[in-house]
C-alpha cells in the first residue's frame, strides 16, 4: 500500500499492541497490513500468459526447421567473461530456438 498524501511505500509498525502501516511523512494507517494471496493453479495460468508475450526485437534471420525469414534475437554470457557471448535465436512462426557462437 501506498501513502495518500507523498505516494511512498506504508510500512508495518507495531504501535500499542496493534500492528499499523506508517509513513516517513507522519501519516498513520489503522487498517491491518494485508497481503494477496493466490491459489497455485490461478498464478501458474498467469505466469503462463506472460511468458507468450516477446519483447525481444525481431531481425532477420533464417529458422533452420522451417525456413521463416524473422527470428526473435538476444544475447547471453554463456561462457567465461573474456569469451565472446552467445546469440539465441528464436523463430517468429515456429519457435523453434537455436544458438550463434561468436
Amino acid at each position: 500500500m501506498f501513502c495518500p498524501d507523498c505516494k511512498s511505500i506504508l510500512r508495518p509498525k507495531d504501535k500499542g499492541g496493534k500492528r499499523v502501516l506508517w509513513c516517513s511523512c507522519g501519516y498513520t494507517s489503522d487498517k491491518p497490513e494485508t497481503r494477496e494471496i493466490r491459489e497455485q493453479g490461478e498464478t501458474m495460468k498467469k505466469i503462463e500468459a506472460i511468458e507468450t508475450i516477446e519483447t525481444n526485437p525481431v531481425i532477420e534471420a533464417t529458422c533452420p526447421e522451417c525456413e521463416n525469414k524473422e527470428a526473435y534475437y538476444w544475447t547471453q554470457q554463456t561462457r567465461a567473461a573474456d569469451e565472446p557471448e552467445t546469440r539465441f535465436f528464436k523463430c517468429t512462426k515456429c519457435n523453434h530456438t537455436w544458438r550463434e557462437y561468436a
